[in-house]
């Protein structure tokens, strides 16, 4: 497949996408690993995430390509509908070249939040039309600051919907309102996480030193699965096949579940590489 550096989803119609840094950045499987088709070309060496978004029953894609400074949405078939730049308005970056993201998600009234989290660790907040409208964090280790903010998904597990975003390298989840005011901080059972997903009630986490993490509807601990126990092959990218073994990953960079409650997992390797869980009844 080549790097496997970015996201991974699953389509209604139970589709598997998984970004590569090749010219086939976005690559279709079937549930059952058999490759159909990829597309993207134009995205090759940085499309880093990957989030699905509905209208009028119609799946697109928002991309964030840390190579290209932007974010972008795309129809599932690679039409390219609309790019959003830098944020220049938020005064916060000299030139786009500060601007990496890793992330975006979409709430449900349409409003779009990009996460910067190879360059200045803010995550951006754009409304529906992509007007910009406030930039959340920045660099730092306290409540509300971000070293690497790399993933984001919108919870709606509760009433009211949550942005969490992936904290990576303060080893943390942070929860924010959709005005960008910090609910709460989830931390003590995650290393290095890269990025969440939600089925039904349950929060899978893609933790790149070597496991993923499942939360419970409180984002307490369920349970690690596939953690690696030798500690040289977490978070490296080029471990050869010969050291990879089934059920242990090496650094998950993105998991999902599909509608079953299946879960896909993206090692971030060279090589590239993607498991399934089956869930067990």
């Amino acid at each position: 497949m080549g790097n496997t550096h970015g996201g991974i989803l699953v389509t209604k119609q139970g589709q598997v996408l998984v970004n590569t840094d090749t010219e086939n950045a976005i690559l279709v499987f079937e549930r059952d690993g058999r490759f159909v088709r990829s597309f993207g070309k134009e995205f090759r060496g940085g499309l880093h995430g990957m989030c699905l978004v509905e209208d009028g029953g119609k799946e697109s894609l928002l991309v964030a390509h840390t190579g290209r400074h932007c974010v972008a949405r795309i129809s599932l078939e690679g039409e390219v509908q609309w790019i959003l730049g830098y944020p220049k308005a938020s005064g916060i970056y000299p030139d786009e070249s500060k601007y990496l993201p890793t992330a975006i998600a979409q709430a449900p009234n349409g409003d779009i939040f990009v996460a910067d989290g190879y360059g200045m660790s803010w995550v951006h907040h754009f409304d529906k039309d992509r007007n910009y409208l406030r930039s959340i964090g920045g660099r730092g280790k306290e409540p509300g600051k971000f070293q690497t903010p790399h993933g984001l998904w919108l919870d709606t597990r509760k009433k009211e919907p949550e942005l969490l975003v992936a904290d990576r390298e303060n080893n943390r989840i942070q929860r924010f309102d959709l005005q960008g005011k910090l609910l709460g901080v989830v931390e003590g059972m995650l290393r290095r996480p890269c990025g969440m997903h939600q089925h039904k009630d349950m929060l899978v986490v893609a933790d790149l030193a070597g496991r993923i993490t499942l939360l419970d509807s409180e984002n307490k601990l369920i349970c690690h699965l596939g953690d690696q126990p030798d500690e040289k092959l977490r978070a490296n990218n080029g471990v050869p096949r010969e050291k990879w073994r089934d059920g242990e990953f090496l650094a998950p960079h993105s998991a999902r579940f599909d509608s079953d409650g299946n879960l896909y997992v993206m090692d971030w390797l060279a090589l590239g590489r993607v498991s399934k869980l089956e869930l067990v009844k």
